[in-house]
């Protein structure tokens, strides 16, 4: 049977652009195939975020840059968000309420560590006056994530909606706010490395803290549920 279509506007065009919806209860096989495919992007993001992890800790402590630590620690809990998804459609749990907002709620405690940690150090930054350093590796990898970290929130997203899954829809908004954040870490860290700013450092970190902030208090009280691709 076709599956129904969520419409979506097109700008420029009077023509819906639609995007499949699973119907609930309705074609199993094809849920499997999504359900598989989210799994598949889950590991992939997995890996990604660790290595990304990896080199913005070890940079960050270099130069003594609390947005690059910031964005390593990020890095680390969408790793963490992964594997909520996995643990989500896995076993007993798949296409279970309970366990998808026991997700949702996971995910919204780990970006409230991030925010937590972020905000403090980047005020003791300020405080002390500390100037961190100039970090190239940091920037090179702002730029990559900048570019690639769109295209796999994009992909997270369309299968969340046609799921119908909240939290991986969610765990799609994190990846998207690592696109966000590797921008706004760009920004900071050129500034200070180019002329001189070290404070856009820490103003940079207190910028992923406060996002952080709103997607977990968003995360925690359920929303972003089918939100348009």
């Amino acid at each position: 049977m076709p599956e129904p279509s969520a419409p979506l506007l097109q700008l420029g065009e009077a023509r819906p652009l639609t995007v499949p919806v699973l119907a609930p209860g309705s074609a199993p096989a094809e849920r499997v195939r999504l359900e598989r495919r989210t799994r598949l992007l889950a590991w992939a993001g997995i890996g990604w975020h660790i290595v990304e992890f990896g080199i913005a800790l070890v940079a960050g402590l270099a130069a003594g840059s609390i947005a690059l630590i910031g964005f390593g620690a990020d890095s680390l809990i969408e790793a963490l968000a992964g594997g909520v998804v996995l643990w989500l459609f896995s076993g007993r749990r798949r296409g279970s309420s309970t366990a998808e907002r026991r997700a949702q709620q996971l995910i919204a405690v780990s970006f409230f560590v991030l925010a937590g940690y972020v905000g403090v150090e980047a005020l003791r930054t300020l405080v002390n006056v500390a100037h961190p350093a100039a970090s190239w590796v940091g920037i090179g990898l702002a730029a990559f994530t900048a570019a690639t970290m769109p295209l796999l929130a994009y992909a997270k997203r369309r299968l969340g909606n046609q799921l119908h899954s909240a939290a991986t829809v969610k765990e799609a908004a994190q990846t998207q706010l690592c696109a966000y954040l590797s921008i706004a870490l760009l920004l900071g860290l050129g500034a200070n490395a180019l002329v001189g700013w070290w404070w856009a450092d820490p103003l940079t970190a207190l910028f992923i803290a406060a996002v952080a902030l709103k997607e977990g208090r968003e995360s925690w009280r359920g929303e972003g549920c089918c939100d348009a691709c």
